[in-house]
């Protein structure tokens, strides 16, 4: 495995393994034992030209390679998963500290997206529309943009970056990935390993290990790239749109979340309860659509309650390696701070705690929360760990009103025993997805996945991954001559 890290703990530019030209390293940590696992030098504004322009050069002959030849390259690569899926697995493990469970899920997930790409290559199509001028045909081309940037998080890296990287390289565009500094390996030059290894022409995928500190907006200000794609939290996210709308670029936005999983009067409570525990403590909730709000009809509140906190205890906390750890460590001490922050500025404010998880390094081990203010701030922002809070609630009006009280609109569910009053309800609610009778955290291939409001402008997966990579061109032909005024 430590060969696994020193293999790939270097930049990948114009289709060469090269060490990057800054003054300090990225050193990479595993967050259960905080073992070293790589070091590597960061990258520089230079580097980060010299990627734009080698994906732009190299995506020239690859927009015009016939997409059943692009097709292949995909192939390649996801048996090139399939084969390393162990490798994967412990690398997911030791980099971010994930659970098997974890690392099993986001796997899948992955293999999927990129079953996806392999369709994706084929699916542009132009059109012939008519026109008032006789004469006149238009055809309207769907083209790749050209470069495409992504920058992805450090919570599920393989996958948040494949969802990205893999479609819009299948659509005919280069693509230039800055993962997060905690997951350099996972979140980008293991993915530019399994594209290099599966035939992808050098240069067409680039891959930057460096961090703001070093490259301040150049990734996004470079004048090559025509999309950024950027997965993250809200506040950064802000700051994205702003500098690419500055220069005339299209943003994608995949933010942060304060999902809430709603419990009807007539809901299935042990089901619901099994939701609730997986939407909240998945990752260490660590999870843009995790629950960070499980709301329960005041009629049910008592009986979920106590057969969640009794669930919650259950959890249990630990290695990440050990098959039968739930909760594994956060990414790193200052997450941890943060979280334990969270909880006792909640009880300052009056909250009880029916579960009070206490934090050692950095394993955080569950709290439940109930009584929080409604006025609280604590209930309007994302909670990125193994905190909830629990909120009862009078009928579906004021269900409607506490769920659609947060800034946030990314994901939610709703239990109850009537389907169609489920879908009646998650109608009224501002976010970009829902579920009836499920959880919050769920994501395929070909269902636009994204937010309202502060999650995120912009969709990916399927149709809107098209939409999202590539831009359509009208060509206009006069059959004949046309007539002029002058």
């Amino acid at each position: 495995m430590s060969s696994y890290f020193s293999d790939l703990a270097r930049q990948y530019i114009d289709g060469e393994w090269r060490p990057g030209t800054g003054s300090w390293d990225v050193i990479d940590f595993d967050p259960y034992n905080d073992e070293k696992l790589a070091s590597i030098t960061v990258a520089t504004v230079e580097e980060v030209d010299l990627a734009y322009r080698a994906a732009a050069r190299a995506q020239k002959e690859w927009a015009e390679t016939n997409p059943y030849a692009r097709r292949a390259v995909f192939e390649r690569a996801l048996r090139l998963v399939e084969d390393r899926e162990q490798e994967i697995t412990d690398l997911i493990i030791a980099e971010l500290g994930g659970t098997r469970v974890k690392a099993a899920f986001e796997l899948h997930l992955a293999k999927e997206f990129l079953r996806e790409s392999v369709h994706l290559a084929l699916r542009p199509e132009g059109r012939i529309l008519p026109s008032p001028v006789d004469g006149k045909e238009n055809r309207v081309y769907r083209v790749p943009v050209g470069v495409v940037g992504v920058i992805s998080p450090f919570n599920f890296p393989f996958l948040l970056s494949l969802k990205s990287v893999a479609p819009a390289l299948a659509l005919g565009n280069g693509v230039v990935l800055k993962p997060h500094q905690n997951t350099p390996i996972a979140g980008g030059t293991l993915i530019a390993k399994i594209f290099e290894d599966a035939g992808l022409p050098g240069g067409l995928l680039n891959v930057l290990v460096t961090d703001i500190a070093e490259i301040g907006d150049a990734f996004i200000e470079h004048p090559v790239p025509k999309v950024i794609s950027f997965t993250g939290s809200d506040k950064v996210g802000r700051h994205v749109a702003t500098v690419c709308a500055k220069h005339f670029k299209r943003s994608v936005l995949e933010l942060g979340g304060n999902s809430a999983l709603v419990v009807l009067d007539d809901a299935d409570i042990d089901y619901a309860v099994d939701a609730a525990v997986f939407s909240r403590f998945v990752h260490q909730g660590q999870v843009c659509m995790a629950a960070n709000r499980v709301l329960v009809d005041r009629s049910v509140h008592e009986e979920f309650t106590e057969k969640f906190v009794a669930k919650v205890r259950s959890l249990k906390v630990g290695d990440p390696r050990d098959p039968q750890t739930v909760i594994g460590p956060v990414i790193n001490s200052a997450q941890a701070a943060a979280i334990s922050g969270t909880v006792e500025q909640a009880l300052a404010e009056g909250a009880t705690a029916l579960v009070h998880g206490g934090t050692t390094d950095n394993l955080v081990e569950p709290s439940v929360l109930t009584g929080v203010p409604a006025e609280s701030p604590l209930l309007q922002q994302e909670v990125f760990g193994p905190v909830v809070f629990l909120i009862p609630f009078d009928g579906e009006e004021d269900a409607v009103r506490i769920v659609n009280g947060s800034p946030y609109g990314l994901s939610g569910a709703v239990h109850t025993g009537d389907i169609e009053r489920g879908v009646a309800f998650a109608k009224r609610i501002d976010t970009g997805m829902f579920h009836v009778n499920d959880g919050t955290v769920h994501d395929e291939p070909i269902v636009p996945f994204g937010g309202e409001k502060h999650s995120g402008v912009g969709r990916l997966n399927g149709e809107t991954t098209l939409e999202a990579f590539t831009t359509v061109k009208w060509i206009s032909i006069q059959h004949g001559r046309s007539g002029f005024p002058f």
